[in-house]
């Protein structure tokens, strides 16, 4: 990926000054909330158009997470900065080895353009993991095996790793509608419960009005 633009934030005039201290020193400065999102209509599109289901909902929440300032928070050389653009890391399950890979793909605006830039990209992809997850990506994961209702992340690095992480489980139909399980784990310091319900709400009203 290119190099990506960031501000440094002056902390000393930041109104999550506070709040960022306190929990930037807590023993587990992330959470995770899990809920159930809409997508009857979401999935009417993602068939109406070819597209993979995965990909094009790799893509739809992260330009929903970028639309609020809090997801673009990070630690960098420890000052906090944001960026202008947050890209995709996703999981890809090699189905003959039954192992993952880590992909890594740009974020661009058009969805088609997206998806097509992705799929070429797990294609070439040989390796496993590539390195360590960059600081300005949104990660995402799967388990379209499971409906779970709880979701939680093994922890690896520094607690300043502050990636948003996504993942959904498996989609199941009631009631006439779609139902799919859908866990954020984003790190306190930056994000609190007030932005998740934020994202929540323009996610679900993006999976609504596709």
């Amino acid at each position: 990926m290119t190099d990506n633009l960031y501000k440094i934030i002056d902390t000393s005039t930041w109104k999550r000054k506070l709040h960022c201290e306190i929990f930037r020193n807590a023993l587990q400065p992330q959470y995770n909330v899990c809920l159930e999102l809409d997508i009857t209509d979401f999935i009417k599109k993602v068939k109406e158009n070819k597209w993979s289901f995965s990909l094009a909902f790799i893509h739809t929440v992260t330009k929903c997470a970028s639309d609020i300032e809090e997801f673009r928070y990070r630690f960098l050389n420890d000052e906090v900065v944001i960026y202008d653009t947050i890209h995709t890391s996703f999981t890809y399950l090699n189905t003959e080895t039954e192992l993952f890979k880590v992909v890594n793909v740009p974020m661009i605006d058009d969805i088609e353009d997206y998806i097509e830039l992705a799929k070429e990209t797990i294609a070439n992809q040989k390796e496993y993991i590539t390195g360590p997850v960059a600081n300005d990506v949104y990660q995402f994961s799967s388990l379209p095996w499971i409906q779970f209702t709880h979701f939680s992340h093994t922890f690896a690095g520094k607690s300043d790793k502050s990636n948003p992480m996504f993942d959904w489980g498996k989609f199941y139909e009631k009631d006439g509608k779609i139902s799919l399980p859908f866990s954020i784990q984003v790190h306190h310091s930056f994000i609190d419960g007030f932005h998740v319900g934020k994202f929540v709400e323009h996610i679900q009203k993006q999976l609504y009005n596709c």
